[in-house]
């Protein structure tokens, strides 16, 4: 991981982590890497979006690179007009699931993939050495928000007709506030949307995948079939199902895993994914195979091992044979199929029970030299002895924020909730001490 890039591309507040230099420094320095000359870049509707997707523009273009703009579009958008329209990257300038104060930006290389951590660190060693070419070779801008339409027909085309379902949808007032309710609208859906404003001023706040509890209870207002909610950039989604029962990344994959199951026998999660989900996907013949938490690391196992199906209990699902990347709206669409093809309400289709799960963050100053404790480690491995085979422990760095992450999960939940307070109190305490 190198200075400024983190588990998931340029992420941090804007004016701060992230300012109009550091774009043009990046997007200079991805010209280097650019064998066609042409990058496509997109952005959710914060306000800063402009601002940092023209410096980009402006340090590839100095050095020769084409840009096509394609406007406010969600992350999975970009990665697949990447591929489409034979690009050497694809940026997408967005904060995802952060608060409007924030800003990023992330890269897809011309496949559709989010680059590799030696890609970015290559890039991250150019910034101090900006290039430029000759006035008359300089790269040209093209504003091309119509190419959308090629992406929303990628993941429409196959999904059923949908009339009859009653959708609920909270865009989080992101990417996807634009487009959702034409897609679904267009297979003939009854849609209900909420939080679809694109001021960039309210994107993720207090809705949206991170705050689903508003979906769940318009759903059960509505008596919908269904809630699907978005975070910032639509690579993620939060569901909930005609009762409005929240509905995780692991009850996602473990819906789709049933209606895959005839074409692969294994599926892609994280560290995190809840033991309960894996025991059940065994029950039904399916291997569940873990990853590090973040979903570049989920696609790279699903590369490697050619498996379609892979995500995180957050919400980032990847369906490889659609997608490059995780896909809200995709993920959503299947969902709305799988209910449709099934016959059944979406209840019906997830029959496991999870384990229970503590999921703690604890801001600190130096979240590596306190994971290195001697003191937490003698304590991991503790629990670790208590738990065996009946729960799972995990503490780990945030890979975006200066927090130390903790996870008990154990089927006796009174157990797991006192363990994760526990190594919370550790964690405070070597924080405390370094501090003074």
């Amino acid at each position: 991981m190198g200075i400024y890039f983190g588990t998931d591309g340029l992420r941090g507040i804007y004016g701060e982590e992230v300012t109009p230099s550091i774009a043009f420094k990046c997007g200079n320095s991805l010209s280097r890497y650019c064998e066609n000359k042409k990058v496509v870049i997109g952005k959710d509707p914060r306000v800063t979006g402009d601002i940092l997707a023209l410096s980009m523009a402006n340090g590839l273009m100095q050095n020769g690179v084409d840009v096509i703009d394609v406007g406010m579009v969600t992350t999975p958008a970009v990665a697949f007009l990447t591929r489409s329209l034979g690009c050497d990257f694809g940026v997408v300038i967005s904060a995802s699931h952060n608060p409007p104060v924030y800003n990023g930006i992330k890269i897809f290389d011309s496949q559709g993939y989010k680059i590799s951590e030696e890609t970015e660190n290559s890039i991250e060693r150019k910034f101090m050495f900006p290039v430029s070419v000759p006035y008359y070779k300089v790269g040209r801008y093209k504003f091309r928000p119509n190419l959308l339409q090629k992406y929303l027909q990628n993941v429409t085309e196959s999904i059923d007709d949908l009339k009859g379902l009653k959708i609920v949808i909270d865009c989080g007032n992101g990417a996807a506030s634009k487009m959702a309710k034409e897609v679904f609208k267009n297979l003939n859906a009854s849609v209900v949307m909420a939080n679809f404003k694109t001021d960039g001023l309210s994107i993720n706040d207090n809705c949206g995948a991170l705050y689903p509890e508003g979906m769940a209870r318009l759903v059960k207002k509505e008596g919908a079939d269904l809630g699907l909610s978005f975070d910032g950039d639509a690579d993620r989604i939060i569901a909930c199902d005609e009762n409005g029962r929240l509905l995780d990344g692991d009850d996602i994959l473990f819906i789709l895993a049933n209606f895959y199951k005839s074409t692969n026998n294994f599926v892609v999660g994280t560290s995190l994914s809840n033991k309960g989900f894996e025991n059940a996907l065994v029950k039904k013949g399916i291997t569940l195979l873990r990853a590090d938490v973040g979903d570049k690391y989920v696609i790279e196992i699903m590369k490697n091992k050619n498996i379609l199906l892979g995500g995180e209990p957050s919400g980032h699902i990847i369906v490889k044979t659609y997608s490059t990347t995780g896909d809200g709206l995709l993920t959503g669409l299947l969902l709305a199929n799988t209910i449709k093809k099934s016959g059944k309400p979406i209840s019906k289709l997830v029959t496991y029970k999870k384990y229970p799960q503590i999921n703690i963050n604890v801001p600190v100053i130096d979240k590596y030299r306190i994971l290195n404790s001697d003191k937490l480690s003698g304590e991991i491995l503790n629990l670790q002895q208590v738990f065996k085979n009946k729960g799972r422990v995990l503490v780990r760095a945030s890979g975006t924020e200066s927090k130390v992450r903790i996870m008990c999960e154990h089927i006796n939940k009174s157990l797991a909730l006192r363990s994760a307070v526990t190594l919370e109190n550790i964690v405070k305490e070597i924080n405390e001490k370094m501090m003074r």
